[in-house]
């Protein structure tokens, strides 16, 4: 057995359930605390796990970290917090003081909780969405300024700000800023531009595409674990009180790009673009990953071309039955 345990918040998600499973096969023991929001199947497979620890808990609890650590196992050497009310529609459709309480005031509690047991590195799930938009068209970094568009942005960027203010605490914090994910997780998303427009272009031969010239940046969520385990991993002098942007120079893409990907394997796919401008998501971002890769040699393995196909294979091939269903989107309001 091995003697490093990690605990993660909202590990039955989209990247918890992939980071369970990598951190399992790399002899990790794994306590998960989740609140089963959108069901627990990702998480099935390793019940009987010897390395595995499951605690059904709502994170704004005060004392949810404290109370679900077994008492047979030794307290975690890290935290890894997902938990929190993920995306631009999913904070809107919650409203403010519900995202408030998720992704503020519920980080502050779990780090807390951590410190007082006395693990020694906070690993925290940001977002570049935190940039807002590039200024003058130039690739942002981790020392660009902030400027928020939704108040998805508001609430990390408040929890990042309370996190990088403990940077010299017993428990050392690590920031990551994800790039948009994609592709198949245990508990897959199709609210995520990548798998939705693979998604629609499956299942109704039709897009329809708003702001096609804005850029994002674009990570497979396989490569998002890999980062967060080398972060986990990484001499803790080296990471302490850091932010990192997580994801690839090669990923930034426009819409446009997308669209033509989805194409590729799905030519008979009607294309319908709006110029619609909307109280809504209008990140518009060329992000620059010089830092990860410099610092932690991190570097990815799939681009969204894999990411297109792997989306069609597991569509086309059954594997996931109902794709359209509510538990595959954090919010019903989806922004293209």
């Amino acid at each position: 057995m091995t003697d490093r345990h990690v605990l993660i918040t909202g590990g039955a998600g989209y990247i918890g359930s992939i980071l369970t499973s990598e951190l399992l096969r790399q002899n990790y023991r794994v306590s998960i605390l989740d609140s089963l929001l959108f069901g627990g199947e990702s998480i099935v497979p390793f019940l009987n796990h010897p390395n595995f620890h499951f605690v059904k808990t709502d994170v704004t609890e005060k004392r949810a970290v404290k109370d679900a650590i077994k008492k047979d196992w030794q307290k975690p050497d890290s935290v890894i917090h997902l938990a929190g009310i993920v995306g631009f529609p999913a904070c809107q459709a919650v409203g403010k003081q519900v995202a408030w309480k998720y992704n503020v005031e519920a980080t502050k509690m779990v780090f807390e909780q951590s410190a007082d047991l006395g693990v020694e590195r906070f690993v925290f799930a940001s977002t570049y969405s935190n940039y807002g938009l590039s200024p003058d068209g130039k690739p942002v970094n981790e020392e660009t300024p902030l400027n928020p568009q939704s108040l998805y942005a508001e609430t990390k960027i408040a929890a990042e700000e309370f996190l990088l203010a403990q940077k010299d605490a017993a428990i050392a914090p690590l920031l990551f800023r994800f790039a948009t994910l994609y592709g198949i997780s245990p508990r897959t998303r199709f609210d995520l531009i990548v798998n939705q427009f693979v998604l629609d272009a499956f299942t109704k031969r039709f897009l329809i595409i708003y702001q096609r010239g804005y850029s994002r940046s674009f990570v497979h969520i396989r490569d998002v674990v890999r980062g967060v385990i080398m972060g986990l991993e990484a001499e803790k002098a080296k990471v302490r009180g850091q932010v990192f942007n997580l994801g690839t120079d090669n990923g930034n893409y426009s819409k446009d790009d997308i669209v033509r990907l989805v194409l590729k394997r799905m030519p008979e796919t009607v294309v319908e673009y709006k110029d619609l401008t909307f109280g809504g998501d209008m990140r518009d971002i060329t992000v620059s990953f010089e830092k990860i890769r410099n610092v932690l040699g991190f570097e990815t393995t799939l681009d969204v071309d894999d990411g297109v196909r792997e989306v069609l294979f597991a569509l086309k091939s059954g594997l996931i039955r109902n794709p359209t269903d509510d538990r595959y989107r954090n919010a019903q309001f989806i922004v293209q």
